[in-house]
């Protein structure tokens, strides 16, 4: 596969309220974007660019022609896992924070748990935004929303990168940090398709470009081959002195040239970046996006995820950790139950037969009913005194009046 972008004669026309054309937003557009290359798509205003990205991802239907994104339709399942993509508004949920949107998106995708965790803190990281993970999106500025709309597009580790002006409201690092990932992306094997009206942005990263007016291709080719004007020289040389200066001059007026000498000008984008470096340098404190030069390894990587797993998986064990048990044993025996203990305690719980009474007991009761049968003697006896019987007469008399009672009972 030779393109990761191919269109053929790709055209869409938007109609009236009757059905009739209007407007050629993209007229016959005949677009190649060659695998790992970073491509710009420019054009004014209303030329087509948008349009052209969303026929390509298949958010809009073409009215004729056929676009082929990685060999296949853009609108196909397979073919769109492996495409990143962010649009021109950052359209996130403003409740979620930014570690869950990043999350929301990878199980889109259906990344497993373990990777969607490690992909997560490395994007944070890369754009620089690790210190406010757990803020609200919609807090975000609309730089910050840009960066965190970046990660989202790379949580997939996709083949085909889809950027609609992605340094839009970003500061001078953040832009010059989108730059350096796209280049670094790029010879890593990915293929970045760039819509930017930052023309600045595009010349530094772009090995390509096409520009758009009125929905057709104008020109196109290799930005430094449409930039280059191959009837100047331009010579640049140490600090020299004033004569060396005018020798020079004599020189190219002898040939019936123009020369102008002059000190070259750094650009205002780098020395902005290296007074705000210096002063991240000295840790002054910041509320804001960091800058980083870090990027996500599993984008760097050309080893498929799936290889890497595997190796993890088959990792021969290190002996230590062979004879040590694994956790759940540990647990496990943790909690098994002590047989003993639970024999104990239901043997207790069973019913012990009676134990048969002491010989100290036996005669120890005995003892006490004696003593009790003499007390009830002594009682009778004083009884007897106070009413004047003898304790003949009154059993004697005990016992007839039992006997008579038998008798009147047996009557």
């Amino acid at each position: 596969m030779e393109y990761a972008v191919e269109t053929f004669s790709l055209t869409k026309i938007f109609s009236d309220w009757w059905g009739r054309a209007k407007v050629y937003a993209v007229d016959n557009l005949d677009l190649q974007v060659r695998q790992n290359e970073v491509f710009g798509l420019l054009g004014p205003n209303g030329s087509g660019k948008t349009t052209t990205l969303k026929m390509l991802l298949g958010l809009l239907h073409p009215t004729k022609g056929k676009a082929l994104l990685l060999g296949g339709d853009g609108a196909d399942p397979k073919i769109n896992s492996r495409i990143g993509f962010l649009p021109e508004e950052s359209y996130l949920y403003r409740y979620l924070t930014a570690r869950e949107t990043l999350d929301f998106y990878g199980r889109l995708f259906g990344l497993p748990a373990k990777v969607r965790q490690m992909r997560i803190e490395a994007l944070l990281d890369m754009v620089g935004l690790k210190a406010v993970a757990n803020r609200a999106v919609g807090t975000f500025s609309k730089g910050m929303a840009r960066r965190i709309g970046l990660a989202q597009a790379l949580i997939n580790d996709p083949d085909l990168l889809i950027l609609d002006e992605p340094t839009t409201g970003l500061d001078p690092i953040g832009t010059r940090q989108i730059k350096d990932l796209m280049l670094r992306l790029a010879e890593r094997g990915k293929t970045i398709l760039l819509c930017s009206h930052l023309l600045a942005d595009v010349e530094d990263v772009c090995d390509r470009i096409a520009i758009l007016y009125g929905g057709r291709i104008q020109t196109q080719g290799r930005v430094r081959e449409l930039l280059q004007q191959t009837n100047k020289r331009q010579i640049t040389t140490d600090a020299i002195s004033d004569s060396t200066v005018e020798k020079i001059k004599q020189l190219v007026a002898a040939e019936d040239a123009e020369c102008v000498v002059s000190s070259p000008m750094d650009k205002l984008e780098s020395f902005f970046i290296r007074i705000v470096m210096a002063a991240q340098q000295q840790a002054q404190p910041t509320s804001g996006a960091v800058s980083t030069t870090k990027i996500g390894d599993f984008l760097t990587r050309k080893e498929p995820m799936e290889s890497i797993l595997d190796k993890l998986v088959s990792a021969p064990v290190s002996p230590q950790a062979s004879q040590e048990a694994p956790a759940t044993e540990k647990v496990a025996a943790a909690r098994a139950p002590d047989e003993s203990l639970l024999t104990k305690l239901t043997r207790s719980a069973e019913p012990s037969p009676p134990e048969p009474v002491a010989r100290d007991e036996a005669a120890a009761a005995q003892a006490v009913e004696a003593q009790a049968s003499d007390q009830e003697h002594v009682r009778e006896s004083i009884l007897d005194r106070l009413t004047g019987r003898s304790p003949d007469r009154s059993h004697n008399k005990e016992k007839t009046d039992t006997s008579q009672a038998g008798e009147s009972g047996d009557g």
